[in-house]
């Protein structure tokens, strides 16, 4: 449990140094942006608008956004019109989005100031910033892999579909591993620093 305690707090560690430097906010707010956007558009929740503005709410918001449409996937209780594009908006996807986004920032963010200068944020080991970046990058699959099988014309069987349901949970898994991994490797020293 001690063990634990210490991995955890030496990840918050290297995430509160990252955030603090100019870099690391600047690469955390684009990835996490970036992908937030990525995502919502390829689970079709983003899409071309009507050149309208407004929002319109279905009528019972609280029994719809609990309506399961697929693995992860829930149905939007409002249409957010922004002229060139609308968006669905669906609390749970939303969060999930969120926290997938937040995950695959923190990530990037973390390993790519480790890569830019390790001394500076504590980190010790040229290999956490190399292997920060490597879930970040394969997550993608999570929320458009069965997209991409269907953009490239692969016959793809229900076994293979079926394992897409599970891509997500273990896309954040890994990602709240490595994250977990990088804060391994915060330097001791800069932990009794005030």
């Amino acid at each position: 449990m001690a063990r634990m305690s210490g991995l955890l707090r030496r990840t918050a560690l290297a995430i509160r140094v990252t955030t603090r430097r100019t870099d690391g906010r600047v690469a955390f707010v684009a990835v996490a942006v970036g992908y937030f956007l990525a995502y919502s558009l390829a689970v079709g929740q983003l899409g071309p608008g009507r050149g309208t503005f407004g929002v319109s709410v279905v009528d019972d918001p609280l029994l719809r956004m609990r309506s399961r449409m697929a693995p992860y996937r829930y149905e939007p209780i409002a249409t957010i019109s922004l002229g060139p594009v609308d968006y669905l908006f669906s609390p749970i996807d939303a969060t999930i989005a969120l926290g997938l986004a937040a995950l695959v920032g923190c990530n990037l963010a973390v390993s790519i100031v480790a890569w830019r200068s390790p001394s500076t944020c504590g980190l010790t080991g040229g290999s956490a910033g190399v292997l920060a970046g490597v879930p970040a990058m394969l997550s993608g699959v999570a929320c458009c892999g069965p997209i991409v099988l269907i953009a490239i014309g692969v016959q793809a069987t229900a076994g293979l579909l079926a394992v897409f349901r599970w891509l997500l949970p273990a896309t954040a898994l890994l990602l709240v591993a490595t994250l977990l991994f990088v804060g391994s490797r915060v330097d001791s020293a800069v932990l009794e620093d005030p």
